[in-house]
């Protein structure tokens, strides 16, 4: 799995976001999205620096730019959890669940803790066979 270069700015995750939800984006498309926005040019900026940093690319569709993801959204989610684990937890995965569930534990219903379980019984079994 490759390492994000760089950690993501409030506002490069604000793009992202919009930018999985619909596949592809202008920075016309991201600007009429997120909240607060900074100015067209300050939004166009950070998209180049997203390309920069290898999580965007983009191609030309008239006169405008069209940005693409360069990795699936499941695979970006799992590489900023691994540095969230790795700056934070230690590497640990016990630690990581623990602080998870200690956030959440109240917003966990008896179907949420079976579907963990369930998760956790079929990660054991492919490690262990």
């Amino acid at each position: 799995m490759k390492k994000l270069q760089h950690d993501l700015s409030r506002r490069e995750r604000q793009i992202m976001q919009v930018i999985y939800r619909h596949s592809n984006a202008t920075v016309g498309d991201v600007l009429s999205e997120i909240p607060s926005p900074p100015t067209y040019s300050a939004i166009r900026s950070i998209m180049n620096i997203l390309v920069g940093k290898g999580l965007l690319r983009r191609t030309r569709s008239g006169k405008k730019y069209v940005y693409h993801p360069t990795i699936s959204q499941k695979n970006a989610m799992h590489l900023a959890m691994k540095q969230v684990m790795t700056t934070y937890f230690g590497d640990s995965i016990d630690n990581t669940v623990t602080a998870l569930l200690e956030i959440h534990t109240g917003d966990l219903g008896d179907e949420d803790f079976r579907r963990l379980l369930r998760i956790i019984e079929k990660a054991r079994k492919k490690h262990f066979h």
